[in-house]
């Protein structure tokens, strides 16, 4: 089992955010992708302990992004 986290860019913000996930109760947003990532570590397993949700040392995450965030 794996928690998925979709982050998306708000061009107009100038923020990365989180669209949806199946962490209950996860929001967020930073300036960075890097920033977005270290909120991302912090918060999940404070949200999961907080709702109750069986998490340890290691929790499975797949993060996505539908967002180009460079020109290839």
């Amino acid at each position: 089992m794996y928690y998925e986290i979709l982050i998306e860019w708000d061009a107009e913000a100038n923020v990365w955010y989180i669209e949806n996930s199946t962490v209950p109760g996860l929001v967020g947003e930073a300036a960075t992708l890097d920033a977005m990532l270290a909120l991302l570590q912090t918060r999940v397993p404070e949200m999961l302990t907080e709702n109750g949700c069986p998490a340890d040392d290691f929790i499975p995450l797949r993060v996505l992004n539908t967002t180009y965030s460079a020109q290839l």
